[in-house]
């Protein structure tokens, strides 16, 4: 199938306008039926059906249940910014083999890595920290942002 997606020669992922309306469809309800995303982009439901498997194997989308972690059993989250001593990627690695952390970017700043992590409550979050996070070798300090209230969480930026 042409058009899905292509890569450029950094390996980035370039997506037809189709499929970003398809995806951005998704993002609006990721139980949208093909025959309705088909009627909204022109295409028909197989050729729907066919993109979105494409995208999921190349790994341009995921769909996804999100829930909110509170009604779920998890009373504690916290953005924690950490600043490595040496290579970040390691530690990088590391963190994202945990369970409890949802959320790992490499950044540019005041800290070296921020991480947002899950936890079923205030415990769980110091036996994160203290006991996971700032034993690993190469972290050098870390600073907690403890959620007290989630006031907006969307995946509905659409494709731009």
């Amino acid at each position: 199938m042409r058009g899905v997606a292509t890569r450029d020669r950094n390996g980035t992922p370039s997506i037809d306008s189709v499929s970003l309306a398809i995806i951005e469809q998704l993002q609006e309800d990721g139980r949208r039926p093909y025959a309705a995303i088909g009627k909204a982009v022109g295409l028909s439901e197989a050729a729907v059906r066919q993109r979105v498997q494409k995208l999921l194997d190349q790994g341009v989308m995921q769909i996804v249940a999100v829930t909110d972690p509170l009604t779920v059993g998890f009373r504690r989250q916290a953005m924690v910014g950490i600043n490595v001593e040496g290579d970040v990627d390691p530690v990088a690695e590391a963190l994202t083999g945990m369970s409890e952390v949802e959320y790992c970017v490499v950044t540019a700043g005041s800290f070296d890595l921020l991480i947002e992590v899950v936890c079923e409550d205030d415990d769980h979050l110091l036996d994160v920290i203290n006991k996971r996070i700032r034993t690993l070798p190469g972290v050098r300090s870390t600073e907690s942002f403890v959620y007290m209230k989630l006031k907006k969480q969307t995946y509905t930026w659409g494709t731009r």
